[in-house]
Protein backbone atom coordinates (compact mmCIF):
# COMPACT_ATOMS: atom_id res chain seq x y z
CA UNK A 1 0.00 0.00 0.00
CA UNK A 2 1.26 3.26 -1.23
CA UNK A 3 4.23 1.57 -2.16
CA UNK A 4 5.66 0.51 1.27
CA UNK A 5 6.19 -2.89 2.34
CA UNK A 6 3.49 -4.37 5.29
CA UNK A 7 5.96 -3.23 8.35
CA UNK A 8 6.39 0.02 7.33
CA UNK A 9 2.34 0.12 5.96
CA UNK A 10 1.34 -1.52 8.85
CA UNK A 11 3.09 1.09 11.00
CA UNK A 12 1.85 4.00 9.08
CA UNK A 13 -1.68 3.22 9.75
CA UNK A 14 -1.12 2.74 13.45
CA UNK A 15 0.75 6.19 13.62
CA UNK A 16 -2.54 7.44 11.59
CA UNK A 17 -5.26 5.79 14.15
CA UNK A 18 -3.22 7.32 17.35
CA UNK A 19 -3.40 10.78 15.15
CA UNK A 20 -6.66 10.92 14.34
CA UNK A 21 -7.89 9.09 17.85
CA UNK A 22 -5.83 11.20 19.80
CA UNK A 23 -8.58 13.61 21.17
CA UNK A 24 -9.96 10.32 22.67
CA UNK A 25 -6.72 8.97 23.57
CA UNK A 26 -5.11 11.87 24.77
CA UNK A 27 -8.36 12.75 27.65
CA UNK A 28 -8.38 9.55 30.06
CA UNK A 29 -9.84 10.48 33.10
CA UNK A 30 -13.07 12.66 33.31
CA UNK A 31 -12.68 16.02 33.84
CA UNK A 32 -14.00 16.32 37.51
CA UNK A 33 -11.38 13.47 38.25
CA UNK A 34 -8.33 14.87 40.14
CA UNK A 35 -6.10 12.98 37.66
CA UNK A 36 -8.00 15.24 34.87
CA UNK A 37 -4.36 17.37 35.57
CA UNK A 38 -2.97 14.49 33.42
CA UNK A 39 -5.62 15.00 30.31
CA UNK A 40 -3.75 16.92 27.09
CA UNK A 41 -6.19 16.52 24.84
CA UNK A 42 -7.08 20.41 24.37
CA UNK A 43 -6.32 21.52 20.55
CA UNK A 44 -3.46 23.87 21.35
CA UNK A 45 -0.98 21.10 23.09
CA UNK A 46 -2.38 18.42 20.71
CA UNK A 47 -1.03 20.74 17.85
CA UNK A 48 2.11 21.32 19.44
CA UNK A 49 2.49 17.71 19.74
CA UNK A 50 2.06 17.08 15.32
CA UNK A 51 3.93 20.36 14.58
CA UNK A 52 6.95 19.67 16.71
CA UNK A 53 6.82 15.97 15.52
CA UNK A 54 7.49 17.01 12.36
CA UNK A 55 10.47 19.30 13.16
CA UNK A 56 11.63 15.99 14.95
CA UNK A 57 11.08 13.91 11.51
CA UNK A 58 12.81 16.44 9.69
CA UNK A 59 15.48 16.31 11.88
CA UNK A 60 15.57 13.08 12.20
CA UNK A 61 16.35 12.59 8.25
CA UNK A 62 19.56 14.61 8.65
CA UNK A 63 20.74 13.34 12.29
CA UNK A 64 19.78 9.62 12.26
CA UNK A 65 20.60 8.86 8.58
CA UNK A 66 23.60 10.87 8.05
CA UNK A 67 24.77 11.00 11.53
CA UNK A 68 25.31 15.03 11.00
CA UNK A 69 24.51 16.94 14.43
CA UNK A 70 23.18 20.27 13.65
CA UNK A 71 22.39 22.90 16.86
CA UNK A 72 20.76 25.39 13.89
CA UNK A 73 17.99 23.84 13.21
CA UNK A 74 15.49 26.27 14.89
CA UNK A 75 16.79 29.19 12.16
CA UNK A 76 14.59 26.92 9.58
CA UNK A 77 11.16 26.83 12.15
CA UNK A 78 12.10 30.63 12.86
CA UNK A 79 12.43 32.08 8.99
CA UNK A 80 9.09 29.25 8.28
CA UNK A 81 7.18 31.37 10.83
CA UNK A 82 8.20 34.61 9.53
CA UNK A 83 7.24 33.86 5.75
CA UNK A 84 4.04 32.73 6.89
CA UNK A 85 3.40 36.10 8.69
CA UNK A 86 4.39 37.71 6.09
CA UNK A 87 2.05 35.84 3.61
CA UNK A 88 -0.75 36.08 5.80
CA UNK A 89 -0.41 39.99 5.56
CA UNK A 90 0.21 40.41 1.87
CA UNK A 91 -1.98 37.90 0.43
CA UNK A 92 -4.39 35.96 2.19
CA UNK A 93 -5.76 34.16 5.28
CA UNK A 94 -5.45 31.13 3.75
CA UNK A 95 -3.01 28.80 4.92
CA UNK A 96 -1.82 27.24 1.80
CA UNK A 97 0.50 29.77 0.24
CA UNK A 98 1.91 30.49 3.85
CA UNK A 99 3.18 27.25 4.27
CA UNK A 100 4.30 26.72 0.75
CA UNK A 101 6.22 30.04 0.83
CA UNK A 102 7.14 28.51 4.52
CA UNK A 103 8.92 25.51 2.96
CA UNK A 104 10.70 27.35 -0.33
CA UNK A 105 12.44 29.93 2.11
CA UNK A 106 13.16 27.49 4.88
CA UNK A 107 14.47 25.03 1.54
CA UNK A 108 16.60 27.98 0.00
CA UNK A 109 18.13 29.37 3.73
CA UNK A 110 19.32 26.05 4.59
CA UNK A 111 20.88 25.36 1.00
CA UNK A 112 22.79 28.77 2.30
CA UNK A 113 24.15 27.61 5.46
CA UNK A 114 24.33 23.86 4.38
CA UNK A 115 26.64 24.60 1.64
CA UNK A 116 28.96 26.58 4.12
CA UNK A 117 28.31 24.22 6.80
CA UNK A 118 29.06 20.85 5.17
CA UNK A 119 32.52 21.54 4.43
CA UNK A 120 32.96 20.69 7.98
CA UNK A 121 32.37 17.57 9.36
CA UNK A 122 31.94 16.22 13.13
CA UNK A 123 31.49 19.03 16.08
CA UNK A 124 33.22 21.75 13.50
CA UNK A 125 30.07 21.28 11.67
CA UNK A 126 27.52 21.70 14.82
CA UNK A 127 29.35 24.60 16.25
CA UNK A 128 29.15 26.09 12.75
CA UNK A 129 25.05 25.61 12.37
CA UNK A 130 24.87 27.16 15.94
CA UNK A 131 26.20 29.94 15.12
CA UNK A 132 24.39 30.41 11.95
CA UNK A 133 21.27 30.22 13.95
CA UNK A 134 22.38 32.45 16.73
CA UNK A 135 23.43 34.90 13.69
CA UNK A 136 19.95 34.75 12.60
CA UNK A 137 18.63 35.24 16.04
CA UNK A 138 20.62 38.59 16.76
CA UNK A 139 19.53 39.50 12.89
CA UNK A 140 15.77 38.77 13.65
CA UNK A 141 16.04 40.65 17.40
CA UNK A 142 17.46 43.52 15.98
CA UNK A 143 19.43 44.02 12.49
CA UNK A 144 15.84 43.19 10.47
CA UNK A 145 13.34 44.79 13.06
CA UNK A 146 11.49 46.23 9.85
CA UNK A 147 11.08 42.60 8.78
CA UNK A 148 10.72 40.79 11.72
CA UNK A 149 9.79 43.67 14.11
CA UNK A 150 12.34 42.72 16.52
CA UNK A 151 11.46 42.07 20.27
CA UNK A 152 7.54 42.80 20.05
CA UNK A 153 7.64 40.28 16.93
CA UNK A 154 5.58 40.17 13.75
CA UNK A 155 2.21 39.69 14.05
CA UNK A 156 -1.39 40.86 11.93
CA UNK A 157 -2.38 44.19 12.02
CA UNK A 158 -5.94 45.98 10.15
CA UNK A 159 -4.01 47.86 8.00
CA UNK A 160 -1.92 45.18 6.11
CA UNK A 161 -2.81 45.01 2.38
CA UNK A 162 -4.26 41.31 2.17
CA UNK A 163 -4.69 42.14 -1.53
CA UNK A 164 -6.67 38.39 -2.20
CA UNK A 165 -8.41 38.61 0.87
CA UNK A 166 -10.26 41.01 3.48
CA UNK A 167 -8.17 43.68 5.84
CA UNK A 168 -10.59 43.41 8.44
CA UNK A 169 -14.38 41.37 8.78
CA UNK A 170 -17.55 42.94 9.63
CA UNK A 171 -17.11 43.63 13.01
CA UNK A 172 -13.70 45.43 12.52
CA UNK A 173 -11.47 42.52 13.53
CA UNK A 174 -8.53 40.90 11.79
CA UNK A 175 -9.40 37.90 9.85
CA UNK A 176 -8.91 34.10 11.19
CA UNK A 177 -6.22 32.06 9.08
CA UNK A 178 -8.59 29.48 7.31
CA UNK A 179 -8.45 26.66 4.90
CA UNK A 180 -10.64 27.61 2.08
CA UNK A 181 -13.39 29.48 4.71
CA UNK A 182 -12.39 26.71 7.15
CA UNK A 183 -11.31 28.37 9.91
CA UNK A 184 -8.46 26.95 12.10
CA UNK A 185 -9.59 27.80 15.65
CA UNK A 186 -13.24 26.24 15.47
CA UNK A 187 -13.52 23.23 17.30
CA UNK A 188 -16.47 20.95 18.52
CA UNK A 189 -17.47 19.52 21.65
CA UNK A 190 -18.25 16.14 22.49
CA UNK A 191 -19.52 15.37 25.98
CA UNK A 192 -19.85 11.50 26.99
CA UNK A 193 -20.73 11.29 30.51
CA UNK A 194 -18.02 12.60 32.63
CA UNK A 195 -15.43 13.05 29.61
CA UNK A 196 -15.76 15.75 27.11
CA UNK A 197 -13.31 15.78 24.26
CA UNK A 198 -12.67 18.42 21.62
CA UNK A 199 -11.86 18.12 18.06
CA UNK A 200 -10.54 20.90 16.58
CA UNK A 201 -10.02 22.10 13.17
CA UNK A 202 -6.62 23.28 13.10
CA UNK A 203 -5.35 20.09 14.88
CA UNK A 204 -6.74 17.57 12.15
CA UNK A 205 -5.31 20.22 9.23
CA UNK A 206 -1.45 19.90 11.02
CA UNK A 207 -2.22 15.70 12.02
CA UNK A 208 -2.94 15.44 8.02
CA UNK A 209 0.21 16.79 7.23
CA UNK A 210 2.19 15.43 9.72
CA UNK A 211 1.05 12.11 8.31
CA UNK A 212 1.87 13.21 4.95
CA UNK A 213 5.32 14.35 6.18
CA UNK A 214 5.66 11.07 8.26
CA UNK A 215 4.86 9.12 4.80
CA UNK A 216 7.58 10.96 2.38
CA UNK A 217 10.12 10.29 5.62
CA UNK A 218 9.29 6.25 5.21
CA UNK A 219 10.05 6.52 1.37
CA UNK A 220 13.25 8.56 2.41
CA UNK A 221 14.35 6.11 4.23
CA UNK A 222 13.42 3.24 2.12
CA UNK A 223 14.78 4.60 -0.79
CA UNK A 224 18.28 4.69 -2.69
CA UNK A 225 19.03 8.16 -1.41
CA UNK A 226 18.05 6.80 2.14
CA UNK A 227 20.63 3.96 1.59
CA UNK A 228 23.67 5.90 0.41
CA UNK A 229 22.89 8.72 3.89
CA UNK A 230 22.96 5.21 5.93
CA UNK A 231 26.20 4.79 4.01
CA UNK A 232 27.75 8.29 4.79
CA UNK A 233 26.91 7.61 8.81
CA UNK A 234 28.82 4.26 8.77
CA UNK A 235 32.00 5.34 7.23
CA UNK A 236 31.81 8.53 5.11
CA UNK A 237 35.50 8.42 4.21
CA UNK A 238 35.45 4.66 3.22
CA UNK A 239 32.43 6.23 0.95
CA UNK A 240 34.60 8.53 -0.74
CA UNK A 241 37.05 6.83 -1.04
CA UNK A 242 34.94 4.33 -3.77
CA UNK A 243 34.48 7.72 -6.28
CA UNK A 244 31.61 8.71 -5.12
CA UNK A 245 31.00 12.42 -3.61
CA UNK A 246 29.05 12.29 -0.57
CA UNK A 247 28.30 15.97 -0.59
CA UNK A 248 25.58 16.51 -2.49
CA UNK A 249 23.67 13.68 -0.81
CA UNK A 250 24.28 15.05 2.78
CA UNK A 251 23.38 18.96 1.35
CA UNK A 252 20.22 17.41 -0.04
CA UNK A 253 19.39 15.67 3.57
CA UNK A 254 20.40 18.81 5.24
CA UNK A 255 17.83 20.84 3.02
CA UNK A 256 15.31 18.43 3.18
CA UNK A 257 15.74 18.71 6.82
CA UNK A 258 15.53 22.00 6.79
CA UNK A 259 11.93 22.31 4.97
CA UNK A 260 10.28 19.96 7.66
CA UNK A 261 11.47 22.74 9.76
CA UNK A 262 10.29 25.39 7.69
CA UNK A 263 6.99 23.86 7.08
CA UNK A 264 6.54 23.14 11.11
CA UNK A 265 7.39 26.79 11.60
CA UNK A 266 4.50 27.76 8.67
CA UNK A 267 2.16 25.38 10.80
CA UNK A 268 2.90 27.31 14.24
CA UNK A 269 2.18 30.54 12.50
CA UNK A 270 -0.66 29.33 11.12
CA UNK A 271 -2.28 28.18 14.30
CA UNK A 272 -1.46 31.46 16.09
CA UNK A 273 -0.26 33.85 13.22
CA UNK A 274 3.04 35.22 15.18
CA UNK A 275 6.44 35.24 14.56
CA UNK A 276 9.31 36.33 17.23
CA UNK A 277 12.47 35.87 17.28
CA UNK A 278 12.95 33.57 20.06
CA UNK A 279 12.14 30.71 17.91
CA UNK A 280 15.49 31.10 16.30
CA UNK A 281 17.30 31.06 19.90
CA UNK A 282 20.08 28.02 20.46
CA UNK A 283 17.45 26.43 23.36
CA UNK A 284 14.83 25.29 20.21
CA UNK A 285 17.34 23.75 18.17
CA UNK A 286 18.65 22.04 21.57
CA UNK A 287 14.77 20.84 22.32
CA UNK A 288 14.50 19.01 18.89
CA UNK A 289 18.11 17.21 19.53
CA UNK A 290 16.62 15.87 22.58
CA UNK A 291 13.40 14.77 20.91
CA UNK A 292 14.87 13.04 18.58
CA UNK A 293 17.61 11.12 20.70
CA UNK A 294 14.74 10.25 23.46
CA UNK A 295 12.46 9.15 21.01
CA UNK A 296 15.13 7.05 19.19
CA UNK A 297 17.48 8.59 16.54
CA UNK A 298 17.45 7.20 13.13
CA UNK A 299 13.92 5.35 13.58
CA UNK A 300 10.58 6.31 12.12
CA UNK A 301 8.28 7.20 15.18
CA UNK A 302 10.74 8.00 17.68
CA UNK A 303 11.40 11.40 16.94
CA UNK A 304 7.73 11.99 17.27
CA UNK A 305 7.19 10.00 20.42
CA UNK A 306 10.68 12.29 21.72
CA UNK A 307 8.57 15.55 20.65
CA UNK A 308 5.33 14.70 22.68
CA UNK A 309 6.84 13.44 25.38
CA UNK A 310 8.98 16.76 25.81
CA UNK A 311 6.07 18.67 25.31
CA UNK A 312 3.69 16.97 27.57
CA UNK A 313 6.26 17.89 30.33
CA UNK A 314 6.60 21.20 29.27
CA UNK A 315 2.69 21.97 29.20
CA UNK A 316 1.43 19.21 31.50
CA UNK A 317 4.08 18.25 33.96
CA UNK A 318 4.88 21.86 34.89
CA UNK A 319 1.08 22.81 35.56
CA UNK A 320 1.48 20.52 39.22
CA UNK A 321 2.12 22.71 41.29
CA UNK A 322 2.23 22.15 45.46
CA UNK A 323 -1.50 23.15 45.84
CA UNK A 324 -2.14 20.09 43.74
CA UNK A 325 0.49 18.09 45.65
CA UNK A 326 -1.50 18.84 48.73
CA UNK A 327 -4.99 17.74 46.99
CA UNK A 328 -3.05 14.62 46.44
CA UNK A 329 -1.75 13.67 49.39
CA UNK A 330 -4.67 15.29 51.82
CA UNK A 331 -5.41 12.04 52.88
CA UNK A 332 -1.85 11.77 55.09
CA UNK A 333 -1.23 12.66 58.32
CA UNK A 334 -0.44 16.96 57.96
CA UNK A 335 3.74 16.61 59.10
CA UNK A 336 4.07 13.38 56.50
CA UNK A 337 1.93 15.19 53.63
CA UNK A 338 4.17 18.19 54.23
CA UNK A 339 7.23 16.07 54.17
CA UNK A 340 6.05 14.10 50.80
CA UNK A 341 5.14 17.38 49.39
CA UNK A 342 8.29 18.59 50.25
CA UNK A 343 10.45 15.96 48.56
CA UNK A 344 8.79 15.81 45.39
CA UNK A 345 8.53 19.93 44.92
CA UNK A 346 12.08 20.45 43.10
CA UNK A 347 10.68 17.82 40.31
CA UNK A 348 7.30 19.53 39.60
CA UNK A 349 6.42 22.33 38.84
CA UNK A 350 9.34 25.49 37.63
CA UNK A 351 11.31 21.91 38.47
CA UNK A 352 10.11 19.99 35.26
CA UNK A 353 13.47 20.45 33.37
CA UNK A 354 15.25 18.57 36.49
CA UNK A 355 12.93 15.57 36.09
CA UNK A 356 13.18 15.73 32.10
CA UNK A 357 16.87 15.56 32.48
CA UNK A 358 16.83 12.94 34.57
CA UNK A 359 14.32 10.87 32.50
CA UNK A 360 16.73 11.51 29.95
CA UNK A 361 19.75 10.59 31.31
CA UNK A 362 18.28 7.35 31.98
CA UNK A 363 17.33 6.99 28.64
CA UNK A 364 20.83 7.69 27.48
CA UNK A 365 21.82 5.03 29.43
CA UNK A 366 20.08 2.09 29.44
CA UNK A 367 18.18 2.27 26.51
CA UNK A 368 20.51 4.15 23.82
CA UNK A 369 18.12 3.07 20.99
CA UNK A 370 15.28 5.77 23.08
CA UNK A 371 12.01 4.75 23.57
CA UNK A 372 12.04 2.88 20.53
CA UNK A 373 14.05 0.70 22.10
CA UNK A 374 12.11 0.22 24.84
CA UNK A 375 9.21 -0.61 23.30
CA UNK A 376 11.00 -3.32 21.37
CA UNK A 377 12.27 -5.08 24.40
CA UNK A 378 9.29 -5.09 25.99
CA UNK A 379 7.70 -6.85 22.90
CA UNK A 380 10.58 -9.25 22.75
CA UNK A 381 10.04 -9.91 26.43
CA UNK A 382 6.30 -10.88 25.78
CA UNK A 383 7.26 -12.73 22.48
CA UNK A 384 9.66 -15.09 24.52
CA UNK A 385 7.58 -15.65 27.14
CA UNK A 386 4.62 -16.65 24.59
CA UNK A 387 6.65 -18.66 22.61
CA UNK A 388 8.41 -20.63 25.58
CA UNK A 389 4.44 -21.41 27.05
CA UNK A 390 4.07 -22.75 23.60
CA UNK A 391 7.06 -24.94 24.26
CA UNK A 392 5.75 -26.02 27.13
CA UNK A 393 2.03 -26.94 25.87
CA UNK A 394 3.87 -28.99 22.74
CA UNK A 395 6.07 -30.69 25.27
CA UNK A 396 3.04 -31.79 27.39
CA UNK A 397 0.53 -33.09 24.16
CA UNK A 398 1.18 -36.69 24.17
CA UNK A 399 3.17 -38.25 20.91
CA UNK A 400 0.95 -39.77 18.34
Amino acid sequence: MFGLDKKDTTLLLVVALLTLLAPFILNPFPTDSGLAQFNAGYPDLMQRFVIFGIFAIGFNILFGLTGYLSFGHAAFLGVGSYSAVWMFKLLSMNIIPAIVLSVVIAGLFALVIGYVSLRRSGIYFSILTLAFAQMSFALAYSVLTPITNGETGLQLTLEDPRILGTSATADGSIPVTNLFGLEMRSATDLVIGPWSFTFSAGYYVCAIVMLVAFYLAIRIFRSPFGMMLRAIKSNQNRLNYTGLNSRPYTLAAFVISGMYAGLAGGLMASMDPLAGAERMQWTASGEVVLMTILGGAGTLIGPVLGAGMIKYFENIFSKINDNVLHGWFAWMPDGIEDLTVAIIHPFIGKGWHLTLGILFMLVVIFLPGGLVEGGQRIMRLFSRKKATKDDKSKAKQPAE
